[in-house]
């Protein structure tokens, strides 16, 4: 089972949108807030659930002026295959790259980054160890053999006790890949976004 989908009725037409855009962006921004967690100078995650995607699309429907129905049913179709299923967390990977230079130096050496993410959850040598796994459809459409993208997406299978599990702490997030040793110490998750990904993994 996965994530409640999106319907067309959870998205405000563009006036209606326009009247409560700086209210629910500053809802959504506080939810990232807690959502999104860098490991290292340039690997940054943002996990995502029902809200932050109903904002994707509310964004995409505004900047490509979407107003009929089948128009948005077709961000929903793409957007909803990101929400995450019965006990997996699903994120966005982003590579913080700002200049040509950085493009040029990171894309190539980082090919593979998105099975490269492990989430442990727990203590001791009983912690649970989960690596990312791209998402299927966009992920055939983003890897390549001589460089990667600065987007992924990408999916944490926890199982059924993640929850609790999370929700009990601690966690940590690290990037193993051979190319990026900055990822490797890790960081360990606040009780708050915990908390966050703990409502992901019990919310249906």
């Amino acid at each position: 089972m996965t994530l409640r989908p999106l319907m067309l009725d959870d998205i405000a037409d563009q006036r209606a949108y326009e009247r409560q855009r700086d209210a629910f962006r500053r809802e959504v921004i506080a939810a990232k807030r807690l959502r999104r967690v860098s490991v290292g100078p340039i690997v940054t995650l943002t996990f995502e659930n029902r809200l932050t995607m109903r904002f994707q699309v509310q964004e995409m429907a505004r900047a490509e002026k979407l107003t009929t129905d089948a128009q948005i049913q077709h961000e929903l179709d793409v957007y909803n295959r990101l929400l995450p299923a019965e006990g997996e967390l699903s994120a966005t990977l982003f590579l913080e790259l700002t200049t040509e230079e950085e493009l040029r130096t990171w894309l190539p050496r980082l090919v593979g980054i998105e099975q490269s993410v492990v989430l442990e959850i727990g203590a001791g040598p009983g912690r649970l160890q989960v690596r990312s796994v791209p998402e299927a459809t966009h992920g055939s459409q983003l890897i390549r053999q001589d460089a990667t993208s600065a987007v992924h997406y990408v999916r944490f299978p926890c199982g059924s006790g993640g929850a609790a599990a999370v929700a009990t702490g601690p966690a940590r997030l690290l990037v193993d890949h051979a190319e990026y040793p900055a990822g490797r110490p890790g960081v360990e998750l606040s009780e708050a976004t915990r908390a966050e990904l703990s409502g992901d993994l019990t919310e249906l």
